[in-house]
């Protein structure tokens, strides 16, 4: 089978080649991985779970063909890792996002809770591959000071929720939170969000508040927010 330029075998109708891709120029290996990664992210979004990725199901997506793959990832996990990594640093944005130019602290807070929130009920599919499976290689942690420790890429991943560490924080400098240890009742805030999203998916028929209350309650309350 003749090699394409960056080292790819030529697209063909049975390895999901069919679309006729035109071949990428010498030089152009990350703007394959990047339409690799945008492939699988469109069919996260369209089929709704992580199972609709293969790398087949990829490829075609793609329109490129399956082995072509394998000069940019291992597997179809490495796949998903990258678009694991896209999804966290897209909810760390919102929520910085979401409480930029706020100067009050509370409102600060709430704001990026509200937007985390907002990210998992609009992209539902997206929000369960980065909270809703269980990873062999995630690394265990037995105290805050851990995460200084972890893989780089680990790190980035807990980033929106240390932004509302950091957000607690400095409500407690403000006199505005009775919170006697931020990060453990981050956590705590960061599990109920978790939890009233989850059951907004999973149950949609439940006369559940309106999320925006509930949100505003659950950060009030175990942000231990102060009037």
């Amino acid at each position: 089978m003749e090699a394409e330029q960056d080292g790819s075998p030529t697209p063909t109708a049975e390895d999901g080649g069919g679309r006729g891709r035109t071949r990428n120029r010498r030089g152009e290996g990350a703007l394959l991985r990047d339409e690799i990664v945008a492939a699988a992210e469109r069919l996260l979004e369209r089929e709704g779970n992580e199972e609709a990725l293969t790398l087949r199901s990829v490829a075609r997506e793609a329109g490129i063909s399956a082995p072509s793959i394998y000069g940019h990832f291992a597997d179809r996990d490495a796949i998903l890792g990258a678009v694991l990594d896209i999804g966290f640093e897209r909810l760390r944005l919102l929520v910085l996002g979401a409480a930029d130019g706020i100067e009050d602290p509370v409102e600060r807070l709430l704001a990026g809770c509200q937007a985390y929130a907002r990210f998992g009920m609009e992209d539902p599919a997206r929000y369960r591959v980065l909270f809703g499976r269980r990873r062999s290689d995630r690394p265990s942690m037995s105290s805050p000071a851990d995460i200084a420790g972890l893989p780089e890429v680990w790190r980035r991943r807990l980033d929106a929720f240390m932004v509302m560490v950091d957000s607690l924080a400095e409500c407690v400098k403000a006199g505005r939170s009775a919170s006697a240890d931020p990060f453990a009742d981050a956590t705590t805030l960061w599990t109920s969000l978790h939890g009233a999203v989850v059951m907004r998916q999973f149950i949609p028929g439940f006369p559940m508040p309106p999320l925006q209350r509930a949100v505003e309650d659950l950060v009030r309350r175990i942000g231990l927010i102060r009037p």
